[in-house]
């Protein structure tokens, strides 16, 4: 069953045009989101929250449409970036207790075991926070509300070799739950470790939403590893 649907969704800017974005995301499943810098993903990532207005197409969650369901929906999904925008000199136990008056299925005991798992101390400020316990500090809010559907925007960014293993472990263990992952990255190291499905993204259009292996049979050569079909692929692009 598909858990999200895009179809044909367009945004214009003066330099750059996403142009009719469809895939769908089944649940269950962790999809990576590839593309070059630049290629769409963060746009086609804050389409898929509202926070960009669409020219035109349709996006839906559960079967019903986003436009018009916006809150009801965004009880049941979570967020995470690979950047920090929280108030940088609160403690973070006063920063989650404001966020979670927003999610009436917060998840206490969730946040304990992610807190732990991740090393966070409740007490510590962001500003004391390495990049990468940022990256989990954002995660372990997006964990803690009983989310059906994750929406990472470069979750491993700024995170060492042994926390990224711990995040791509969280993930399928997550997704053995039933979860839904879908996240975007330039790292093919991490699709390789836990990805079931690959969406590609070049200039602006998807190129690809298929399973991992059916993306490898599609394009690749003898003996090829994903990094290599990929950095081949855009250079075709460009060419």
């Amino acid at each position: 069953m598909n858990v999200v649907e895009l179809s044909n969704v367009c945004k214009t800017y003066p330099s750059f045009r996403l142009n009719n974005a469809t895939f769908s995301l089944e649940r269950g499943m962790i999809t990576g989101f590839i593309g070059r810098n630049g290629a769409g993903k963060t746009t086609t990532i804050k389409a898929m929250l509202n926070l960009i207005h669409t020219d035109s197409g349709k996006i839906s969650y559960f079967g019903t449409d986003l436009s018009g369901n916006e809150a009801e929906i965004k009880q049941h999904i979570g967020y995470s970036t690979g950047t920090v925008s929280w108030y940088p000199r609160k403690k973070i136990r006063e920063i989650v207790d404001v966020t979670k008056g927003f999610y009436r299925d917060w998840d206490e005991d969730a946040y304990r075991k992610y807190m732990e798992l991740f090393g966070i101390d409740e007490n510590k400020k962001p500003i004391e926070l390495s990049e990468g316990m940022k990256v989990k500090f954002n995660l372990l809010l997006a964990l803690s509300h009983s989310a059906e559907v994750l929406i990472l925007d470069e979750p491993t960014s700024g995170l060492d070799p042994f926390s990224r293993d711990e995040l791509l472990d969280v993930f399928k263990t997550l997704k053995d739950h039933g979860v839904t992952i879908f996240f975007s990255t330039h790292i093919t190291s991490d699709l390789e470790r836990c990805a079931d499905n690959i969406v590609y993204i070049s200039k602006g259009e998807i190129k690809a939403d298929c399973s991992r292996s059916d993306f490898i049979k599609n394009n690749g050569r003898e003996g090829e590893t994903l990094e290599e079909i990929f950095l081949r692929l855009e250079k075709e692009v460009r060419a």
